[in-house]
């Protein structure tokens, strides 16, 4: 038998998932599986439409979809457009998984608190991300995938359809965000991402004026858009200057390594733009030094990564009164800040007279 002509037994085989031959049979009586072919034995034989759409049900019965509402929904197409019966239905199944999820998350934090985030609670926080994140990608695109090597992706058309509605965001802060996005390929960040009131005026302010910019490492210099911070009369420096640096833990102990780090923090010039991808400890020392009157950025984009100092890193600027842009907890990472950066940047020079942010300048979570 070749994968065009399969045996009801061989094609639950293939779906899995507890998938059984009584279980199709059924989905035939009920018109929610299209008839198969017959042999000259009279035995149905189940093409590789039939197990994509299979793969299909299975994956939006374990979302919790009934019966009826999978087959109105693989019926889309031939159902008018107003289909609104089912979404109102649709969206109030979405919304009371989304509080169950919220309440339950409120649970896991609070028994976190309890067992003060021990190796378990990070072990089992970790294979039930990864377990969504499996659950989510397994079946339910395999349709779809099969589509993807026709053409190239549409970024564009791709972030209109993923991301949330971003119309209480000025039209600069929308585009950092979408920038932000497709540095890493996860449009959850946008939940993390902070941006301070004032913070993309006073980014424009010093950009215009032609600000120093000062880089934690040399791969966050590296991946700056020097061209379009040059037409900005920019000057880019590094502050722990070392090109072997790979990594956010090399970076952290080499600042600890040498005070002299810390002294040239001390020396950057008032109105510079710091861009913090690496080291937490580079951030707090730099929070301190703003609380001790010593250095006045124009603006911080504090990104750095790590389990135990970045997050409190971020807390730290996020109480400094200076502007800010941010995500907080551990996520971060040199290629978002910078991204951070280049998208200011960008949008200062295609978007001189825009003001849109000035309405929409509140700090966002």
């Amino acid at each position: 038998m070749t994968n065009q002509n399969l045996t009801i037994k061989q094609l639950t085989e293939k779906v899995g998932n507890g998938l059984t031959p009584r279980m199709v049979r059924y989905y035939h009586q009920i018109g929610l599986l299209p008839e198969a072919s017959r042999s000259p034995s009279n035995y149905r034989l189940y093409s590789e439409s039939h197990v994509q759409q299979l793969q299909t049900i299975v994956a939006l019965k374990q979302q919790g979809f009934q019966l009826e509402h999978i087959r109105k929904l693989l019926t889309t197409e031939t159902l008018p457009p107003a289909s609104d019966t089912l979404l109102p239905q649709l969206q109030q199944q979405y919304r009371t998984v989304i509080e169950q999820i919220a309440k339950l998350r409120q649970t896991a934090s609070a028994l976190e608190g309890l067992l003060g985030r021990d190796n378990l609670c990070q072990t089992v926080r970790t294979e039930a991300i990864a377990k969504l994140q499996l659950s989510e990608t397994a079946t339910f695109w395999d349709a779809l995938d099969t589509a993807t090597p026709a053409h190239p992706e549409s970024f564009s058309e791709s972030l209109k359809l993923l991301l949330p509605d971003l119309s209480e965001r000025s039209e600069i802060e929308a585009d950092l965000l979408a920038q932000l996005v497709l540095a890493c390929g996860d449009v959850s960040l946008i939940n993390f991402v902070q941006v301070s009131s004032g913070a993309i005026a006073a980014a424009r302010e010093a950009l215009k004026s032609g600000c120093q910019i000062v880089g934690d490492v040399s791969a966050i210099v590296a991946a700056c858009d020097r061209p379009r911070l040059a037409h900005l009369g920019c000057q880019i420096i590094t502050l722990i200057d070392n090109p072997h640096l790979t990594d956010a833990a090399e970076a952290e102990q080499e600042f600890w390594s040498s005070t002299a780090w810390h002294k040239d923090i001390q020396q950057l010039s008032s109105g510079c733009i710091l861009v913090i991808g690496y080291a937490p400890s580079i951030l707090i020392s730099v929070c301190r030094a703003i609380k001790n009157d010593l250095i006045h950025p124009a603006l911080i984009i504090g990104m750095p990564i790590g389990f135990s100092h970045a997050p409190a890193a971020k807390r730290l600027l996020m109480r400094s009164g200076i502007p800010f842009i941010t995500i907080v907890g551990s996520l971060g990472g040199g290629l978002l800040a910078a991204t951070a950066l280049n998208a200011l940047a960008q949008s200062t020079i295609e978007k001189p007279n825009c003001h849109c942010y000035l309405s929409k300048g509140n700090i966002h979570e």
